[in-house]
C-alpha cells in the first residue's frame, strides 16, 4: 500500500488516525533502529543496530508512539503493546522490569491512538501511566502508576500528545509540568487534571512537551513553553506562558517538537525546521540554531515528520524514510554512527508508511506497509 499520495501528513504519524475519515486505515511490519540498552528496539536483544531490524513477523501494526528508551505500538485487533526501559512503571505492565520484545498491556482489544504513557481508546476515553510526580498523568493526583489508569469520565478525546490533548469538539487541554508556561494557560502552575486552554474550538493538532506547537483548522501555526533555543520560532528566545501565532501563514500541515528544537511540513510539501541544531537536527546544512522557521532544501513531496531529541525522521510522498542529526547510538539507520546535518535516505525501500520519535528518542520506530 502506497503512502498518502496527499498532505494529510499527521495520519501517518505514530500519535494514531488523526483523519480516518480521509485515509484509509494502514498497517505493516514493525521497524527499530539505534541505541537498544535497554531493550527499546524490541528485537529481544540489547545490542545497538544502526540500520532498522524487523519486530517480529507481524505485519499488523497500526499505531506507534517511542519514547526515549521506551517503545509501544497498536495491532489491527487493538492490542497494546510495551517494551524497553521500565522505570517508574512506564511500560504500563504492572512492574519496574525492563522488557527487550514487545509484551502486551492487559487483554483489551480496544486500544485506538498511542503515545509513550497515553493512549486513546477507541470509545473516546483518555488512559496514561507511568511517573506522576508533577502531576503529568492528569488523574488529579501524583502518585505514579504501573498501569493504565483512565483520565475523568468523558469520552471525547481525540488527538493525543505528550501533556495535552484535544477533544471531538475541537477544544485543547493540557496538565502536568507547567514551568516555562508549556501547559499554554497564561502562568507556570502546575496541573494535575486537564485544563482547558482558553476558548477556541478550532484546535486541529498538537505536539507537545517542554513547548508546543500547535495548528488550528485554519491552517495557522501556534507556539508556546520554553524557547531558550528560539523553539518557538518567533525570532526570540523569550518563553511563551499563552499561545502565539507563529507567522501569518496559513498552510501549515503537520507539526514536531523535541525538547529543544522544531520541525513542519506545509501543506504544499515544503520542509521547515528551527530551534537547537547543536548536532545538525534542523536539517539546513549547519549546526547553527534558528529561531525562526528555515525551509530544508527546496523538495515539495514532505509528508510527515517526527523530532527525537536531536536527531529527525521524515517521510515523503514516494514512501521513501529520511534522518538526520545526531547518530552516535545508530538511531539515524544509516549503517553507521556518523551524525549528519541534512536529510538522508534510509535505505532504498518505498513502502515506509508511518513513523514515530519523540523528545530524547534513541530508538525511533517505522511501519512499513504491505
Amino acid at each position: 500500500m502506497p503512502v498518502l499520495s496527499t498532505i494529510g501528513a499527521m495520519a501517518a504519524r505514530g500519535f494514531g488516525w488523526l483523519y480516518q475519515a480521509a485515509v484509509p486505515l494502514i498497517s505493516g511490519n514493525l521497524y527499530s533502529w539505534g541505541q537498544n540498552d535497554s531493550g527499546q528496539i524490541g528485537d529481544n536483544t540489547t545490542v545497538n543496530k544502526s540500520s532498522p531490524v524487523q519486530i517480529g513477523s507481524l505485519s499488523t501494526w497500526k499505531a506507534i508512539g517511542s519514547g526515549s528508551s521506551f517503545n509501544f505500538g497498536i495491532l489491527t485487533d487493538g492490542t497494546l503493546w510495551a517494551w524497553g526501559y521500565n522505570l517508574d512503571g512506564r511500560l504500563g505492565l504492572n512492574d519496574l522490569t525492563n522488557r527487550s520484545s514487545p509484551t502486551q498491556i492487559g487483554a483489551l482489544t480496544t486500544w485506538a491512538k498511542i503515545v509513550p504513557g497515553r493512549a486513546i481508546k477507541t470509545d473516546g476515553t483518555l488512559w496514561t501511566w507511568g511517573v506522576n510526580t508533577l502531576g503529568q498523568l492528569g488523574d488529579g493526583t501524583t502518585t505514579s502508576r504501573s498501569s493504565p489508569v483512565q483520565v475523568g469520565a468523558l469520552t471525547n478525546w481525540s488527538i493525543i500528545s505528550s501533556n495535552a490533548s484535544i477533544k471531538t469538539d475541537g477544544t485543547l487541554w493540557t496538565w502536568g509540568f507547567n514551568s516555562s508556561g508549556q501547559l499554554g494557560l497564561g502562568d507556570t502552575t502546575n496541573r494535575s487534571s486537564p485544563v482547558q486552554v482558553g476558548s477556541g474550538t478550532n484546535w486541529k493538532y498538537i505536539s507537545s512537551g517542554n513547548h508546543a506547537l500547535a495548528v488550528k483548522t485554519d491552517g495557522t501555526l501556534w507556539s508556546w513553553g520554553a524557547n531558550t533555543t528560539g523553539e518557538l520560532g518567533l525570532g526570540d528566545t523569550t518563553n511563551r506562558s499563552s499561545p502565539v501565532q507563529v507567522g501569518s501563514g496559513t498552510n501549515w500541515a503537520d507539526v514536531a517538537m523535541s525538547n529543544t528544537s522544531s520541525l513542519a511540513v506545509k501543506t504544499d510539501g515544503t520542509l521547515w525546521a528551527w530551534g537547537a541544531n547543536a548536532s545538525g537536527q534542523i536539517g539546513d546544512g549547519t549546526t547553527t540554531a534558528k529561531s525562526s522557521p528555515v525551509q530544508i532544501g527546496s523538495l515539495t513531496n514532505w509528508s510527515g515528520v517526527e523530532s527525537g531529541g536531536s536527531m529527525s525522521v521524515a517521510l515523503k510522498t514516494n514512501g521513501t524514510l529520511w534522518t538526520w542529526g545526531t547518530n552516535a547510538g545508530g538511531q539515524l539507520g544509516l549503517g553507521d554512527t556518523t551524525s549528519r546535518s541534512s536529510p538522508v535516505q534510509v535505505g532504498a525501500a518505498t513502502n515506509w508508511a508511518i513513523i514515530s520519535a519523540n523528545a530524547g528518542t534513541n530508538a525511533p520506530l517505522a511501519i512499513r506497509s504491505v
